[in-house]
């Protein structure tokens, strides 16, 4: 992962240790809860329940020897605004942490990147009030609307977790890991824009490392 660009992250070095802490702990702690709040790639378009982002990081997770709940409050086609709408009655009590992974949606229908930015800082301003620790998963808008737009765009993610003193992941489909296109469609879905299960499998292994010390954070 990019150290300029990880605010509030763990190093690698930090990550294996939260790894050892959650799997040394598990046993007599009180279980962890977290929510995976986010769109389509989070609640698992186009898989059956098994497949999708949720259900394989509780695996993940599993094998790791993590004691999590975590909760897949991803609702395909939601944009930022969906998500500030529903985050008061998402984030209960007995949430401990999140992964907020939304903006995809805002790309796709070319919305203002300070408008999107404007509900990501409610969406954690929320958080925060709850004392609910966060994973902030960046977005990458394409090329379509010029380099002003995707570079307002792709910033605002480190921004705002540094503003926030979130853990960042630079990308949610980071972990897929090709450039090459035709690589590529081996692990997505016909439409081109959601993982199908091994591409969601490489973005689980990815992002894995960043959701533990998520765990740590959020067990203090």
């Amino acid at each position: 992962m990019n150290g300029s660009m990880v605010y509030g992250a763990l190093s690698r070095l930090g990550k294996v240790a939260a790894v050892l802490w959650v799997s040394t702990t598990s046993a007599w702690a009180e279980q962890t809860t977290i929510v995976a709040f986010g769109d389509s790639l989070t609640q698992g378009y186009g898989l059956i329940e098994q497949e999708g982002f949720v259900p394989q990081m509780r695996g993940w997770l599993a094998a790791q020897g993590a004691d999590v709940k975590v909760i897949n409050a991803g609702v395909s086609g939601d944009t930022t605004a969906g998500g500030l709408a529903r985050a008061a009655w998402t984030f209960t009590d007995d949430i401990d942490g999140m992964i907020l992974c939304l903006g995809g949606n805002d790309v796709l229908r070319g919305l203002d990147p300070a408008v999107s930015r404007a509900n990501l800082t409610g969406i954690l301003e929320e958080a925060r009030q709850r004392d609910i620790k966060v994973l902030l998963v960046g977005m990458q808008a394409p090329n379509n609307y010029g380099a002003e737009y995707k570079q307002t765009f792709d910033s605002m993610y480190p921004a705002l977790a540094k503003d926030f003193d979130t853990l960042f992941a630079e990308s949610f489909l980071g972990g897929l890991g090709e450039d090459d296109p035709a690589k590529l469609q081996g692990l997505m879905q016909a439409d081109g824009i959601h993982p199908n299960k091994a591409g969601v499998a490489k973005i689980v292994a990815a992002l894995g490392p960043d959701v533990l010390a998520l765990i740590s954070a959020a067990s203090e």
